[in-house]
């Protein structure tokens, strides 16, 4: 989603291209991104297209203009193949449901979804933004591999969620690990272990996201090869079982 230019169209793509260029260098092997995301698969596909073994690519479907999700049936397979044909792709590795929308029944929208795996289009499902109860009924209906909630060392509402993924050795993939950044500026105790370490207090916050569970994948966003460079570094960082901001 931060990837330059694919909300500012003046901006050159080039940079958006060394970046993931950049990432796979660094041995990043999962990209995610969304259909909601501007032209974040476009730049994806011309960067890196024909990918390179063991890449996962995960995306995302189901969300309209100003976060307002839209469930229907034909928009979720819409957007599933608007998605495959901008990632040059024949099988998403990850489809995720940006949203489960309220207005219509979640049978339908994951019956939809069920369909489009077994036409081929789709190899795993995901979901994002659910409660505890949201991913039960999720389950119930189709095999869910990953959830994508907010999660970070000043937001952990969604323990709860974490918790069911950990017991269904369901991936969990928080979305605002580093809260864009402001958790650089939001603790002393954040930046003593940091300093004790020799590494950012961002750096740190992911790297208590690793500790935290064994489920846990963060997806951290950059706009830049050094920013990069720093998010990915984080995942060398040994903390202490003690080490822990609750």
């Amino acid at each position: 989603m931060r990837l330059p230019g694919i909300r500012d169209e003046p901006k050159s793509a080039s940079a958006a291209r060394e970046i993931l260029h950049e990432a796979l260098r660094l041995g990043v092997d999962l990209i995610d991104t969304a259909r909601a995301y501007g032209r974040s698969e476009d730049f994806i596909a011309e960067a890196l297209h024909p990918y390179p073994e063991g890449l996962m690519i995960a995306t995302k479907g189901g969300l309209r203009r100003g976060g307002h999700p839209d469930g229907r049936p034909e928009r979720l397979r819409a957007d599933c193949e608007d998605s495959l044909r901008r990632l040059r792709l024949d099988t998403i590795d990850l489809w995720q449901l940006h949203r489960i929308d309220p207005d219509v029944p979640i049978e339908e929208q994951f019956g939809a979804i069920q369909e489009l795996r077994e036409e081929g289009k789709i190899r795993l499902v995901g979901v994002s933004e659910v409660s505890a109860d949201e991913l039960h009924r999720a389950r119930e209906l189709i095999d869910i591999a990953t959830v994508q909630n907010r999660l970070s060392l000043v937001d952990q509402t969604a323990d709860a969620v974490l918790s069911a993924c950990e017991e269904h050795g369901i991936g969990f993939m928080p979305w605002a690990p580093i809260a864009r950044g402001d958790l650089a500026q939001s603790s002393s105790a954040l930046a003593g272990v940091a300093a004790r370490h020799g590494a950012t207090p961002t750096q740190v916050a992911l790297a208590w996201l690793l500790h935290r569970s064994p489920v846990m994948l963060p997806i951290p966003g950059t706009g830049s090869p050094e920013h990069l460079r720093e998010n990915v570094h984080a995942a060398v960082i040994e903390l202490s079982e003690t080490t822990c901001w609750r």
